[in-house]
């Protein structure tokens, strides 16, 4: 067997032939002894440690979950259970670093298993299979080889106010990203046409819409608007591509390459989206951006805000809270903000809030026309 192919677990032991471990040596003895600390329990009905240990294991959950994934677990689940050496023959490991894996999948509810057979459980079959309507790989594989590693240096973020992502995607990265997004956005993007009636509109402009995943989501339902896509050079390329095989629908987005912070955002439209965008940016530009749309629209016109508004902590909801870390570390100014401070933004830039609706899962629209 070449190294790369044990390396891989491609060789003999895919089809069920057991490797030959490494020897552990003593200083991996002692680390693995030392890091089995169990819960601690400061008295019968006292505080337990029992929380740290779980939030600070997630790392592992996650890391477990995107290798399942990145390895197609949960996509050689779709035709029905699978026995352990079944499933290492399809997905190509050995058997006992296969049942690790899967074994995790099964402790947090993804799998499950009945004797010696595994099977996707009805949330990973719903969403990780590959063979629904939504499909959330694309969005584990973001995460795990783009935001993960910007994790790693989250201290970072946090102590410099620097963004860890690079200034430049490379092509590859720019399709994973916006791939990611989009995956992650589908259902919110879906729930919008269901949530705000878009039949007194003749033009939607959307302001950084990755790859036209909400627009086309609207589209499919009023088919008599026409919309515009104003997006950054590199998502306006992936857009493109993507719409050149949406058929008619697609017909009806124009793909405009541009900054708006920089550039004229186009004219002419009564309404326009900014979908999952104000989170990456500070309040000062957040601001900014409104001030720039304003201009650019008519009194009257409609301006729908989608993005995880918060309470007036900032704590609730729970992903919401969680996520600015993410935005922090993507951008070096992101941060959630609640839906009082999109409010304040709002009024100072020409706008006047209508309404507020929920979306799905953290998600919420602000309504809010142009006036003046």
């Amino acid at each position: 067997m070449s190294p790369s192919t044990a390396a891989t677990g491609t060789g003999p032991s895919a089809a069920g032939v057991q490797d030959t471990p490494t020897p552990v040596t003593p200083a991996q003895r002692d680390r693995a002894s030392h890091s089995q600390t169990p819960p601690l329990t400061v008295s019968g009905d006292g505080p337990t440690a029992e929380r740290i240990f779980q939030i600070a294991s997630g790392f592992m959950a996650s890391k477990h979950l995107f290798v399942a994934n990145e390895l197609g677990l949960y996509a050689a689940l779709t035709e029905g259970p699978r026995t352990l050496p079944e499933l290492a023959g399809d997905v190509g490991l050995a058997q006992h670093r296969l049942r690790i894996l899967a074994d995790a999948m099964v402790a947090v509810g993804l799998l499950e298993r009945r004797d010696d057979r595994y099977q996707n459980a009805a949330d990973a079959a719903a969403f990780l299979g590959g063979n629904t309507a939504t499909d959330l790989r694309p969005f584990l594989r973001f995460w795990d080889r783009l935001s993960y590693p910007m994790w790693i240096r989250f201290v970072d973020a946090v102590r410099t106010g620097q963004g860890q992502q690079p200034e430049v995607l490379s092509e590859d990265e720019q399709r994973l990203f916006s791939e990611g997004v989009e995956a992650i956005q589908s259902a919110p993007a879906h729930a919008l046409p269901a949530t705000y009636d878009f039949s007194r509109h003749q033009r939607l402009l959307d302001l950084g819409g990755g790859t036209g995943s909400w627009l086309l989501a609207v589209l499919q339902q009023y088919n008599h608007l026409h919309t515009t896509l104003f997006e950054l050079p590199g998502a306006a390329a992936l857009a493109r591509r993507r719409l050149a095989d949406g058929g008619q629908t697609a017909q009806r987005v124009d793909v405009v390459d541009g900054d708006f912070f920089h550039q004229p955002i186009p004219e002419g439209h009564d309404a326009v989206l900014i979908a999952n965008v104000m989170h990456l940016f500070s309040a000062d530009h957040n601001a900014e951006l409104l001030r720039r749309t304003r201009a650019r629209v008519v009194a009257g016109a409609r301006l729908l805000l989608a993005d995880f508004w918060t309470d007036a902590t900032h704590t609730e909801p729970t992903f919401a809270a969680l996520m600015a870390g993410e935005f922090l570390t993507i951008t070096g100014e992101g941060d959630v903000y609640s839906a009082q401070e999109a409010k304040d933004w709002l009024d100072q830039t020409g706008w006047r809030v209508v309404d507020r609706k929920a979306l799905t899962g953290p998600m919420s629209l602000i309504i809010a026309d142009a006036v003046g």
